[in-house]
């Protein structure tokens, strides 16, 4: 029986090395000198909380499903039902084609079809190149269809610092502002985080935090905004993503499976746009006619800082 992930590739350089799913273009497992830097499923399993998934043409969520398009209702399918929404885009559960592939990256793409609420054709791929500088992560969409598209980016991994109780992690972002949700996750409002309990730019104990969350106005130098996770030892992680990911989810669950049981997990999720964004535009691009977007990630890896 094939694994729920379809085909696997392991991608290797020097002490680095990846597994790269085939059904969702997903990062499995992450590791930097034998250190997990993501959380590892079994090859048999259904990802668990979406683990490193991508997210197009939308990453988070839309009410209802529901958008206008020159007037005309859309209605996307309800992934979400419990919420009522639409939830992480198309491509997620779906097999990708291998594009190219060497011993240390490899390419993986997609076309999206018209379908039910979203009536465009679109390519999509991704490309994870493991090299001296760790793991970089470079998106394509392009319009291939003939009329103008919308999209969004998002993808869905869950970090960790080795055999480091998550707990312990502090983590640190710039974002200066926080998104405030009703009880669908949905936004309500954007707030600057100075004296609110989400401002992590000093640094937060993950135990400290419970979080389901998007933050916005990341500082940017160098044309990347860089989010850290830190042990107490030390060892730190580095997410990192450019201008094209003015966006942040973060999300801590207590329950993600590992081998020893349940344990505290977060994901940290860089997106191009927010909830409802099909609806608000906020983030939302559009994609002319053979129009392509290049945009990039990454993560790094140090075992002293």
């Amino acid at each position: 029986m094939r694994a729920p992930t379809g085909q696997q590739f392991e991608l290797r350089h020097q002490s680095t090395t990846a597994i790269i799913t085939e059904v969702g273009a997903a990062i499995r497992q992450l590791t930097f000198d034998g250190v997990d830097v993501m959380e590892p499923y079994a090859a048999d399993v259904v990802p668990p909380f979406v683990s490193g998934g991508v997210l197009v043409p939308w990453p988070n969520r839309i009410r209802d499903g529901i958008w206008h398009l020159d007037g005309e209702e859309q209605q996307l399918d309800l992934t979400e039902p419990d919420k009522h929404n639409a939830i992480h885009g198309l491509v997620r559960d779906r097999p990708h084609t291998v594009v190219e592939r060497s011993e240390n990256a490899i390419t993986l793409g997609l076309t999206i079809y018209p379908t039910r609420g979203y009536p465009f054709e679109i390519w999509s791929a991704i490309r994870y190149e493991l090299s001296d500088t760790g793991l970089t992560v470079t998106h394509e969409l392009r319009n291939v269809g003939d009329v103008p598209a919308p999209v969004a980016v998002g993808v869905h991994p869950f970090f960790r610092v080795g055999d480091v109780p998550t707990d312990e992690v502090v983590l640190t972002s710039s974002a200066r502002s926080w998104i405030e949700t009703d009880d669908r996750l949905l936004p309500t409002a954007t707030l600057p985080v100075d004296g609110l309990p989400f401002d992590l730019r000093a640094g937060r104990p993950i135990g400290d935090l419970a979080l389901d969350d998007a933050f916005a106005d990341l500082t940017f130098d160098g044309g990347e905004s860089v989010l850290t996770l830190t042990a107490p030892d030390g060892q730190t992680v580095e997410l990192w993503q450019d201008e094209n990911f003015p966006y942040l989810q973060i999300f801590i669950t207590r329950i993600f499976p590992r081998a020893e049981g349940l344990a505290t997990a977060i994901a940290i999720e860089p997106m191009t746009a927010p909830a409802e964004a099909f609806n608000s535009g906020d983030g939302l691009r559009w994609l002319q006619p053979d129009e392509s977007w290049s945009l990039s990630w990454g993560v790094r890896y140090s075992k002293r800082g």
